[in-house]
């Protein structure tokens, strides 16, 4: 488990478009399929990282709390699944019915839409606003396995709820941390 950060792509960065099929549903999905009125969330996982482990259900509270607030959400995982079979979008399935993932888990075989969002460990978080325009990129909280912080989300239901109440989104964000992505 190698620990990388994310690479803080820029603020303001217009919201890379993609279309990906999406392991829960067997459709493909585009940005503006997934988009929600208020804004967007776009997150890198995968099935194995410790540190996706750690979060996922803290991810699919998120999803629930502000879907119905008009905040569309996908995740993506863009690991090579020759090296990782246990990435495999046939397992993708079943990771995302065994969290009760009710939204879209895509499948990046090509790992372009990484590249495009300058990703560059699970999980990785992206929030548009309404725009289609980065307003946050940065980590979920400060749990980190074995740190002993509880999960709670906070630094990203603080951007959400920012975005939601037209409330700054303070500029200053902490790097996400997790494991890198497995490049083909």
């Amino acid at each position: 488990m190698a620990r990388t950060s994310s690479n803080m792509l820029a603020l303001q960065t217009t919201a890379p478009n993609f279309k990906l099929p999406d392991t829960n549903s067997n459709h493909s999905y585009s940005f503006n399929q997934v988009k929600g009125e208020k804004g967007t969330l776009i997150i890198f996982i995968c099935n194995h990282c410790p540190y996706v482990l750690l979060v996922i259900d803290e991810i699919v509270r998120i999803a629930n709390d502000y879907r119905v607030q008009g905040i569309g959400i996908a995740t993506i995982s863009s690991n090579d699944v020759k090296a990782y079979p246990q990435d495999h979008p046939k397992l993708m399935t079943e990771f995302a019915f065994h969290h009760k993932m009710d939204f879209p888990y895509l499948y990046d075989a090509t790992q372009q839409t990484a590249k495009d969002y300058d990703a560059a460990c699970t999980p990785d978080f992206y929030l548009f606003d309404e725009r289609d325009k980065l307003v946050y990129r940065g980590q979920l909280d400060d749990a980190r396995p074995q740190n002993g912080i509880p999960v709670s989300g906070s630094d990203l239901r603080n951007a959400i709820d920012a975005l939601l109440y037209n409330r700054q989104i303070n500029p200053i964000q902490k790097p996400s941390l997790g494991c890198g992505i497995k490049w083909l």
